[in-house]
């Protein structure tokens, strides 16, 4: 008996090993792929909406479009018209980073510190970390590229909805509660990227406001960066202030620069820890360690949109995982078991 099980393990592992190899290969197409069903479940929460208010589905399905192409395209523009003026200033940008280095060495210097001002100068490469901030703006560039196909999926998607809901109900109809699980799981996720969508679009509303109040460069384009690395948990917003922060700091005074750290910190903590928890009403249920490695896996995999899509995938993983009797103790490997402990408690 334990020979049969250990073979089946051994299946599954090569399967899974299989399949994440084909994913990394066609990449491309599975982020296509994944993003369409994921903004698809979205949108069907809207067209839920839309039904309840008894507007014909043909229109319904004609703002939900009409809504995904402004919203792309206006991203689309503020991304491309900004980095386009972002590259063209960078040489002044990282001229300005060295003097501003350089005072602060001289600061330190005359305050009695020894510090080695070539050494320092050699180590920090400044054309490298631009660098990798317009690398990071340009990822989000080629992906809005994509745009289109991942229209034309959510489209076909939403199309197919109530036909696969249909399919559904035929292939669980001997087995109630594995239906029940998949329509849970479908639930969490809507209700997961509603949320999400809803707070990140916060988050990047009123840092663009902060940042035009404190006349720092390219609020809009910071914004939007907010608004989009809030999906990714723990590290996004952190990678997402450190541009901002850097030009106000070149730019402006240390009272302002301290000023927008502040506000950084205290509109992510607000929006991520306090509004989001309550909107989301139920939690994720994933661990803290397993959320860290699924960004790093998913990162690998997919590249910066495999950050974004981490923890819904993840998700798909754990609740495939306690759906089968089998397979349950990954799924509690994965839970967040003290979240659980202290709703006990209360």
């Amino acid at each position: 008996m334990d020979s049969i099980n250990l073979k089946n393990y051994f299946f599954y592992f090569a399967s899974f090993v299989v399949i994440i190899a084909g994913i990394k290969i066609a990449s491309q197409v599975v982020v296509i792929l994944f993003l369409a069903i994921f903004i698809s479940s979205i949108f069907s929460t809207l067209l839920k909406v839309f039904q309840k208010r008894r507007i014909p589905k043909i229109f319904s399905y004609f703002i939900i479009l009409l809504i995904v192409i402004i919203i792309g395209l206006m991203l689309a523009y503020v991304i491309n018209i900004s980095l386009k003026d972002f590259i063209s200033n960078l040489p002044f940008y990282e001229e300005k980073f060295k003097t501003t280095i350089l005072n602060l060495i001289h600061y330190a210097q005359d305050s009695g510190f020894q510090i080695d001002k070539a050494k320092i100068m050699e180590t920090l490469s400044f054309g490298s970390f631009f660098g990798f901030t317009t690398n990071i703006i340009g990822s989000i560039g080629s992906f809005l590229s994509k745009l289109l196909l991942v229209v034309i999926g959510v489209a076909f998607i939403l199309a197919e909805s109530k036909s696969f809901q249909t399919k559904l109900r035929v292939i669980f109809r001997n087995n109630a509660k594995k239906l029940e699980h998949f329509n849970l799981f479908s639930f969490n996720i809507q209700k997961y990227f509603v949320v999400k969508s809803f707070t990140s679009f916060l988050t990047g509303f009123i840092i663009t406001l902060v940042l035009m109040f404190f006349g720092v460069d390219y609020p809009i384009l910071w914004g939007v960066i907010a608004m989009l690395f809030n999906f990714i948990p723990v590290v996004g917003s952190i990678i997402a202030s450190i541009p901002a922060i850097l030009l106000t700091f070149m730019n402006l005074d240390l009272n302002t620069t301290i000023w927008v750290i502040v506000l950084y910190v205290v509109i992510n903590i607000s929006i991520s820890n306090i509004l989001e928890p309550k909107l989301m009403g139920k939690e994720l249920g994933l661990s803290p360690l397993i959320i860290f490695f699924s960004l790093i896996f998913w990162g690998y995999i997919l590249g910066i949109v495999g950050m974004f899509l981490a923890v819904p995938i993840t998700m798909t993983l754990k609740i495939a995982f306690d759906s089968n009797t089998s397979t349950h103790w990954l799924g509690i490997l994965m839970s967040d078991l003290s979240r659980k402990r202290q709703k006990t408690i209360r």
